[in-house]
């Protein structure tokens, strides 16, 4: 009787379960990857596409099919249930490209389904049609039961897997291939057969802006970020109009929501008005600022999304990741190849044609057909006879006579033969070696041919398919310098304690959960921490605000006497940047060392203060003023200059402090259309408090605006954006479309109102500045006609035209011509960096 295995047989056999661990896993992960989720780098396609594909163009006449009638047909090929291929026909109709389709079909952009498979309908596009199959250059496999062919690639002669994009999750690894303009896919291609260099960046349907600065050409550690456009309504409401890629409508209102309970923004309700276009109008609460809340739905909702695409495809059954560059070549390449080979198959086709057709002329031409009206023995004596008449002419032909040829000849039926009839055979003849001589033509200019291909694609398919989102930078949003102060900041002054949880103490300040607090204690210790519900800072706070990193104007004067001489020091200094919850000791460092005076100065003002010494010091004078004036800005380690050696009493302020700082320097990055302080674009002027900007836009409006920072602009707009000067005249040219003239006028602003654009050219249709200018005697150049009927004009306009009201029409300067050029004849004062412009 044979002896059974025992567990430990079955467990420790290389043919049993440790056996089948080792590999296992491996199978499922391969197949994974190789059969579910990753593109094949030949025809962009995942298998379940390609399936989904192939049995459309098995079903398709020309009429829509059925979707639950496609996925029945697709199950005959992907063995796996509905649901999976259903889904991915849907994904590949929503991207318009291969699939047409009919009835409801879902929207990428609010999240909607797609109606039940048994609703809608498809078919194949034109597109994938001309791109997608071809059965003489499919390469075919048995389907996975044996019973069906099925292809291992399709064909394709076009970057699908770019223009499509694709994403999927495998074993060990997953793949996110941003899709990218169907017109500039066709003009990269172009632009590499010719040997010229390209550039490739995502753009998708769901429109938007994104900035490509960091896409790293598709690879794995690349990364672009994507906004949605926010447009101003008004003062009160904000509409965004497109969702960035990947969000839906739902999932952004719901991110804005979140942020709103949050206390980073602050709306009054969001609206999604979508219907054909996206529209979600914010209504802010009042008193909050459009610009400041635009810049915080980007920092703190979905209308601002970062992608990492990692480009993973299948290249000779192994993943190997590439960049969008490599892919586009790797496809023209293989495109390239498909086309030769379709243009080989269809001379090989031309060469039989034109064989049989020239064996058909000979065969009647030279009666070699009466040899069936002869009496031979048998019918291969028949074939033998016929073949034997051929042999003459048998050199005007390419290959040689088969017998199928003759056999195929026999079964042409035979009737009276008129000259016509050859005439014909002829001009078909003519015409196959016409065909056969442009072939062998494209053959040798195989990439003159690939050119001509795309180009066609270009033109026949392009129409509609421009790029959607546009590519520009991103300015870096600080989300402290937009996030709206939501909590309150208290400090226990004699614990040492500041939060926001110390409702009981001394409130300090409103301010967000993202700022950070600086501190400073009587011990002369400084302390920059996260806004939190409670942090120690030390005994004795002194002073409390938010910090502002960078910040060289807010400036600290101080009074301490060191714990080891006793002697006084004074010191001022700025706090740019630190290390979070580290102790900073602004003093010399010794123990028992105290401040007796401290003060914080936005503008670098510098006071004079009374000094009081103690009753018991030797100094003749007891009581002198200090003026903080004297003391030179530094570091915050720096020790001070010396006060007094005697022991201080107390230290009075005498008077208040005048700013020592020079205005504020400010430039206009034109890029962004932000104004800043770090010397980016067109240099303002320096700027007080007070000072206002003068912005004019190439409607006629101008518009008076503070120096905020977080001030947004339209830069493409702005013709002019300087330091405004009431008392400086403005000289503006517009044309007056309904009596086709230029009008000239020369105003003064007096509106004083901030934030409010006001019209100064005449309103109508078609009405538009020309040209404007602050100079205080502008001369206007004027160019008329062209080539040698061109004239030149200038015109002193000062002496022309005197100062009206803003709102004046302005006189007539000359007639509207389509060869009209205006310009100015001197150049425009700038202001200099380092001086004050008035």
């Amino acid at each position: 009787m044979a002896k059974s295995k025992t567990s430990e047989d079955f467990l420790g056999n290389e043919s049993g379960l440790t056996g089948q661990y080792k590999t296992w896993f491996l199978d499922y992960a391969s197949y994974v990857i190789l059969e579910r989720a990753v593109p094949a780098v030949e025809d962009g396609l995942k298998p379940v596409q390609r399936r989904i594909l192939h049995a459309m163009k098995e079903m398709d006449d020309g009429r829509f099919n059925k979707v639950a009638n496609i996925i029945g047909q697709s199950m005959q090929y992907h063995p796996h249930g509905d649901a999976s291929i259903g889904e991915a026909l849907v994904n590949m109709g929503q991207k318009e490209l291969l699939v047409e389709t009919q009835g409801n079909w879902g929207d990428t952009r609010t999240g909607d389904e797609a109606a039940a498979a048994r609703y809608i309908e498809a078919r194949p596009s034109k597109f994938a049609l001309e791109v997608a199959f071809n059965p003489k250059t499919t390469e075919w496999q048995l389907s996975y039961d044996g019973r069906r062919n099925e292809p291992v690639t399709l064909p394709m002669k076009f970057p699908l897997l770019l223009a499509q994009g694709a994403e999927g999750i495998a074993v060990g690894l997953a793949t996110k291939i941003l899709p990218h303009n169907f017109c500039e896919l066709c003009e990269a291609a172009m632009k590499y057969l010719r040997g010229k260099k390209f550039e490739l960046y995502p753009d998708f349907l769901t429109g938007g802006m994104i900035d490509t600065t960091n896409y790293n050409d598709g690879k794995r550690g690349g990364k672009v970020r994507v906004r949605s456009r926010i447009e101003e309504a008004d003062k009160k409401t904000l509409l965004i109009r497109n969702v960035p890629y990947g969000v839906t409508t739902t999932a952004l209102i719901d991110s804005i929501i979140k942020a709103n309970d949050q206390g980073k923004i602050k709306i009054r309700k969001v609206t999604d008005n979508t219907a054909a276009e996206v529209e979600i109008q914010v209504d802010l609460a009042p008193g909050i600022s459009p610009d400041i809340t635009i810049d915080a739905l980007y920092a703190f909702t979905d209308c601002e999304v970062s992608i990492s695409p990692n480009a993973c495809v299948i290249t000779e059954q192994k993943p190997q990741f590439l960049g969008a560059r490599e892919l586009l070549t790797l496809s023209v390449d293989h495109t390239k190849n498909l086309l030769k080979s379709e243009l080989e198959i269809k001379l090989a086709d031309l060469q039989e044609k034109w064989h049989f057709t020239s064996l058909e002329k000979i065969f009647f031409e030279k009666k070699i057909y009466k040899e069936l009206e002869k009496k031979h023995a048998n019918w291969d004596k028949v074939l033998e006879a016929i073949a034997i008449a051929f042999e003459p002419y048998r050199k005007q032909l390419k290959r040689a006579i088969s017998r199928e040829d003759i056999i195929k000849l026999t079964e042409k039926p035979v009737r009276r033969i008129y000259r016509l009839d050859i005439d014909e055979l002829n001009d078909q003849i003519k015409a196959l070696e016409a065909e056969i001589k442009q072939v062998k033509h494209d053959l040798n200019n195989l990439v003159d041919y690939a050119v001509a291909y795309y180009e066609n694609l270009l033109k026949k398919y392009g129409k509609g398919r421009e790029r959607k989102t546009e590519i520009k930078l991103f300015e870096a949003i600080q989300a402290q310098q937009v996030a709206i102060a939501n909590v309150k900041l208290y400090a226990n002054r004699e614990e040492g304690f500041i939060g926001t949880g110390l409702k009981k103490d001394e409130f300090i300040v409103d301010c967000s959960d993202l700022d950070d607090i600086i501190a400073f204690t009587k011990s002369g210790k400084m302390k920059v921490v996260k806004v939190a519900e409670k942090a120690f800072i030390g005994k004795d706070i002194i002073y409390v605000a938010v910090f502002r990193k960078n910040d060289e104007r807010t400036t600290y004067n101080m009074i301490y006497a060191d714990g080891k001489t006793g002697v006084s020091y004074a010191k001022r200094f700025n706090v740019t940047g630190v290390t979070r919850e580290k102790e900073y000791d602004l003093t010399k460092g010794e123990e028992r060392s105290r401040v007796h005076y401290f003060s914080a100065n936005p503008n670098g003002e510098a006071e004079v203060v009374k000094i009081i010494l103690s009753p018991g010091s030797s100094a003749r004078i007891k009581e002198f003023d200090f003026a903080f004036e004297t003391q030179e800005i530094k570091g915050r380690a720096s020790m001070g200059n010396q006060v007094t050696k005697h022991a201080i009493r107390a230290v009075k302020l005498k008077e208040a402090g005048k700013p020592t700082l020079s205005g504020r320097k400010l430039w206009f990055d034109d890029q962004f259309g932000r104004l800043n302080t770090e010397e980016k674009g067109q240099f303002l002027g320096s700027f007080a408090g007070d000072d206002r900007l003068l912005v004019i836009y190439g409607d006629g409006n101008y518009e008076i605006v503070d120096t905020e920072l977080t001030q947004r602009f339209d830069a493409e707009k702005i013709i002019e954006i300087r330091k405004f000067d009431p008392e400086r005249i403005i000289t503006a040219i517009y044309l007056d479309n309904e009596k086709q003239q230029f009008n000239v006028k020369r105003f003064k602003i007096e509106t004083t109102t901030l934030r409010n654009k006001f019209l100064f050219i005449k309103e109508g249709e078609g009405n538009r500045l020309e040209a404007v200018t602050t100079h205080p005697e502008p001369v206007a150049v004027i160019k008329s006609g062209r080539g040698s009927a061109a004239k030149t004009q200038k015109v002193k306009i000062a002496a022309l035209v005197e100062v009206m009201g803003w709102k004046a029409v302005g006189s007539k300067l000359f007639d509207y011509g389509k060869t009209v050029e205006i310009s100015w004849g001197q150049k425009e004062e700038k202001p200099e960096q380092g001086e004050l412009f008035q």
